[in-house]
């Protein structure tokens, strides 16, 4: 009997709709996304490794990316399509190569603007110079320190950042709005913005104060109950969270991480997934719902077509495929190219200033044990900034992986740049010198597995060497008779000088332990260390990997 009252109840409703309505085709909608463009406003020169198309068991890299030819491709992705709109899911700026970075990532929120970009979530990497430089971004002004370097007023973004988990505890409420609704053909769609629960542990306290970053499921079924109270039906999220799939761009096999119970505890009102954070590209179905992700730098553009019920305003059916930004296909937009042009005189001189030369790249991809020839380097270059007494006097220098952005790679004859050296070290971070003891040195290192699925082992100078043990628990992993400075072995209760950048030295990372450094020191800026160190010793090349030594 229920069932026959609702289908009669369902009749009558169906039969008041003007006959246009019943008879009424989907409505269609093409939505474009990005995710993890970090301003790389030129290709990135690695492009992006795919499966070869003529043999798949060999991967290859193709020539992708820059927002010249990504413009191109969006333009050219909307051709022949009624309804479309251009979202992203988060760390749009942050760890940029210096043509953005210089003008703390203007130029990329330009860039982003200028293409059409409509809304974005709020990766975590929008919180590197912290929440009021954030609503910089989006309003616009000059930078309260370097004031306006651009050449043109900076406006702030002509999108919408949106950041649905990100609450200020002030006042309970998101920093930025939580969801935007737009209007296709009289049929509203939901895009709610988020960015992962974990940021507070991977960006710097001090930028986000009074902040706290909330369960992504449990916020977006919150506000679910709300939408439908206005009507709508049809919701898409945008979240800085992602997976790990096995396959190639247009694959989803065997996907793990968070995105996937993520998914899964999403209300069933949720009909589409817009990811990013992992650096990987996928087109999967999570749950019955797709799930998308594009890779990094724009090297992907992601056309995600659905089809709208005009009767009850819900997604029927939804589709994606993951778009090369194919630099040997696509012309370069011309405004883009103008824009590029623009900063670039400005920020030439400083950028192609002459660092030195490396024998050879000089990589950031670590080994088993952790270690790689870049951190060696970096903490090196640290190390001699911080050595001499009225510098600190430091005898140890470590720097966190995370911070490292790109390898560096030789020009002609083993040259490179300022360019060069900030693009691998891009946050601009201080180095602090403190006084930390043996035991607090082996607690800051036991430290390094307090993600055991995503450890962060921290790059040592030459000099410091230790040994850890795979197969024991957490906080016993640290070998104590391993861990030596020149040889002999650190003792628990003798203090000893350590550099840190400034991110690590507020508990960045979690490395918490750290906090209790007594008699700080401030110095100069991490890439500037850096440049030095080239100066002053090239050709610098990779040395042994020696420093951090695993056990099983």
């Amino acid at each position: 009997m229920r069932h026959v009252l609702r289908l009669t109840v369902f009749s009558l409703a169906l039969a008041a709709l003007p006959a246009s309505a019943q008879t009424a085709a989907p409505v269609e909608l093409r939505i474009l996304a990005i995710n993890d463009f970090h301003g790389n406003l030129r290709p990135p020169p690695d492009g992006i490794r795919i499966s070869d198309p003529e043999d798949k068991s060999r991967k290859v890299m193709v020539a992708a990316g820059g927002a010249e030819y990504m413009a191109t491709l969006v333009k050219q992705l909307r051709e022949g399509h009624k309804n479309t709109i251009f979202v992203a899911a988060g760390d749009l700026i942050g760890a940029s190569p210096f043509l953005s970075a210089m003008f703390h990532d203007e130029p990329s929120i330009e860039s982003l603007s200028m293409m059409g970009l409509a809304i974005t979530s709020v990766g975590n990497h929008e919180f590197d110079e912290g929440k009021t430089e954030l609503l910089r971004m989006q309003n616009g002004g000059c930078h309260p320190v370097d004031g306006c370097q651009a050449p043109h007023p900076f406006t702030g973004a002509k999108f919408h950042y949106l950041a649905a988990s990100t609450i200020e505890t002030a006042t309970g409420r998101s920093v930025l709005p939580p969801y935007e609704i737009r209007e296709f053909e009289g049929i509203p769609i939901a895009f709610i913005g988020l960015t992962l629960k974990e940021t507070a542990g991977i960006v710097s306290p001090a930028g986000i104060t009074g902040l706290e970053f909330r369960d992504e499921a449990e916020t977006v079924n919150a506000l679910v109950p709300q939408l439908k109270a206005r009507g709508v039906e049809a919701i898409v999220v945008l979240i800085h969270q992602g997976g790990e799939p096995a396959g190639d761009y247009n694959e989803c096999p065997a996907i793990t991480g968070p995105i996937v119970d993520i998914v899964k505890k999403f209300d069933r009102a949720v009909d589409v997934v817009v990811s990013g954070h992992t650096h990987r590209a996928y087109v999967c179905q999570v749950d019955g719902r797709l799930v998308t992700s594009g890779d990094k730098y724009g090297t992907l553009v992601t056309a995600i077509d659905l089809k709208l019920d005009p009767v009850t305003r819900d997604v029927i059916s939804a589709r994606a495929e993951n778009v090369l930004v194919a630099n040997a296909s696509l012309p370069k937009d011309p405004e883009q190219t103008a824009l590029i042009d623009a900063y670039d005189k400005l920020s030439a001189p400083i950028a192609n200033r002459p660092a030195g030369s490396v024998t050879q790249t000089l990589s950031r991809v670590p080994n088993d044990a952790g270690e790689s020839a870049l951190g060696d380097v970096i903490a090196d270059a640290q190390l001699a900034a911080t050595r001499d007494a009225k510098d600190g006097g430091a005898v140890i220098a470590f720097t966190n992986p995370g911070g490292i952005r790109t390898d560096i790679i030789p020009k002609e004859n083993g040259a490179i740049t300022f360019g060069d050296v900030f693009a691998s070290q891009p946050f601009r971070n201080r180095l602090v010198t403190m006084t930390l003891t043996g035991s607090q040195l082996k607690d800051m290192l036991e430290q390094q597995w307090l993600d055991p699925k995503r450890p962060r082992i921290l790059q040592v100078s030459n000099g410091f060497s230790y040994a850890w043990d795979a197969a024991k628990p957490f906080g016993e992993r640290v070998i104590n008779e391993k861990m030596t400075l020149n040889g002999r072995t650190i003792e628990a209760g003798s203090g000893y000088r350590v550099t840190l950048n400034d991110y690590l030295a507020v508990g960045g990372d979690g490395f918490t332990v750290v906090k209790q450094g007594t008699g700080l020191q401030y110095g100069g800026y991490d890439a500037d260390a850096l440049f030095a160190f080239f100066r002053a010793h090239g050709p610098v090349g990779p040395l042994p990997l020696s420093r951090i030594l695993r056990v099983n």
